[in-house]
């Protein structure tokens, strides 16, 4: 494609050198450059891609898009400045790869809890309707049956419009997309085509980026007003931002509660650790999930299915046959009647989320004899090193308010020292909480006490990494995964 064709739909400053000259790939990343490529320099948080525009050109860049002009253009280049790269860099992308969003039907999953596994639910729940399908979540990216492994929630703009391209030359009809708080700001969905969004829920996470919860919240709404005339928006009406969020989009809102008047509304009837029977606009259908913030998920599934075009019947019938998310509320049971439940749960609201869906079933299965004894709830869990640390002692509080046993321990503690990550958690409890609480730094031994501490009938969640496979640590990221730990413990 000729530079001149990819740069037409954005605004540009200044241009250097010929713009007819052919352009063989797109990269923001020096060290995958080579001959014929264009080079587009993003001053990013960590780093700033105008120190790598010499580089670049050694490995055979043959353009530049850039925000500063070199004081001495390299001969031979062509260099195209524009106020923003990070703004325009989704525009040039999907320019390249053919506008793959104008053939496929994209919905966007954006909130703070829930957008993995709305997203990987329409996703297996459109491919049982019979539609081939691209997913892209925080979990896998998948191609049809063929899985691309996720470094981050949302993709960069080239590799994102890479992967929707891969996907239309597949013969999918629809992807269904995670977009994080970090991509709408840093314009990584810039220039994709939605046919919907949809809007979960807003609690704290995220401000080590965001700096405040105002900003967080307006880069989630920011997706909503991007959106066009056409496209749906459904929301949660059960959280206090659900219409903030929608209240400027151009698209058709709809609503969804289990709590108050919505276009989607849901019933919980009854509810088991292997699943619950729900009333979905009048009709009934049994679910293989807990939780009353699943039925918020189902629901969110469900609308969005309707607003596709699809059949309320339809969709209840394959929702039914629908199965969780690795890493979310994944139960766990040892021979002798103890049940594991391993959650990716990382934030105060998450937490309070899946301890409530715990004890729900708790209080469903319990007794007639109220003297009988009660099953007992360890939760296992820490913090991750490197980000947000406001919200440390607030999952301490959440484990301890729901929880009989909390065992603190390290998640993923990157650059941190792992016991300045507990001292942070500890510091929100007071004396009578910490009668409750233990601290292992070893995630490992964490676990294998809980489990030691458990008996027939009690419940231990351990929370915080989920489908994770490792634990990063100084950089370094060591194989670990709460599920192979927790029944290799079982076994023993």
């Amino acid at each position: 494609m000729k530079l001149a064709e990819l740069i037409k739909h954005i605004e540009v400053r200044t241009v250097v050198g010929p713009i007819d000259v052919e352009i063989a790939d797109v990269n923001i990343d020096s060290r995958q450059i080579a001959d014929g490529h264009l080079f587009v320099a993003i001053k990013g948080t960590q780093t700033d891609g105008h120190r790598f525009i010499a580089k670049a050109i050694e490995q055979g860049a043959v353009a530049i898009l850039c925000e500063d002009l070199p004081e001495v253009p390299a001969q031979g280049v062509s260099y195209v400045q524009v106020a923003s790269t990070e703004a325009v860099v989704g525009v040039v992308a999907t320019t390249f790869f053919g506008n793959p969003t104008a053939i496929l039907q994209l919905v966007g999953v954006t909130g703070t809890n829930g957008k993995t596994t709305i997203a990987t639910l329409l996703y297996n729940m459109f491919r049982r309707l019979g539609y081939k399908c691209g997913l892209l979540s925080t979990v896998c990216n998948y191609i049809e049956d063929e899985a691309v492994p996720a470094s981050h929630t949302t993709p960069d703009p080239i590799e994102l419009n890479r992967l929707l391209k891969r996907m239309v030359d597949a013969g999918c009809e629809y992807c269904f997309m995670e977009c994080s708080s970090h991509a709408i700001a840093q314009h990584r969905i810039g220039g994709l085509q939605f046919r919907g969004g949809i809007f979960t829920n807003l609690t704290r996470d995220h401000l080590d980026y965001h700096k405040t919860f105002e900003n967080y919240r307006d880069a989630k709404k920011m997706f909503f007003d991007q959106l066009p005339k056409g496209a749906f928006a459904i929301t949660n009406a059960d959280d206090k931002n659900g219409l903030f969020m929608v209240q400027n989009t151009k698209a058709t809102v709809k609503t969804y509660s289990t709590r108050t008047m919505a276009d989607f509304k849901a019933r919980l009837i009854e509810c088991h650790f292997e699943g619950m029977y729900l009333d979905i606009n009048g009709r009934e259908v049994g679910v293989q999930f807990i939780g009353k913030f699943n039925v918020s998920n189902l629901l969110a599934v469900y609308g969005a299915a309707v607003m596709l075009g699809q059949q309320p019947e339809d969709v209840l019938v394959v929702m039914s046959t629908l199965k969780s998310v690795a890493g979310r509320l994944e139960p766990i049971r040892s021979k002798e009647g103890v049940t594991a439940i391993v959650d990716y749960a990382h934030t105060p609201d998450a937490l309070e989320n899946v301890l409530n869906a715990i004890h729900e079933v708790l209080d469903t299965k319990r007794p007639n004899d109220q003297s009988a004894q009660r099953p007992i709830v360890i939760t296992v869990c820490g913090a991750g090193g490197n980000r947000d640390k406001g919200k440390r002692p607030l999952m301490a509080q959440e484990a301890v308010k729901q929880s009989d046993r909390v065992i603190i321990t390290s998640d993923n503690p990157r650059f941190e020292e792992p016991q300045d990550i507990i001292n942070d958690m500890l510091a929100g409890l007071d004396q009578k909480q910490m009668k409750k609480v233990v601290s292992i730094v070893d995630r490992r031994e964490a676990i294998k006490t809980a489990i030691m501490l458990a008996g027939q009938g009690d419940v231990i969640l351990i929370a915080g990494k989920g489908h994770e496979d490792y634990q990063e640590i100084k950089g370094v990221k060591h194989h670990f995964d709460d599920r192979e730990v927790v029944r290799e413990l079982f076994a023993q």
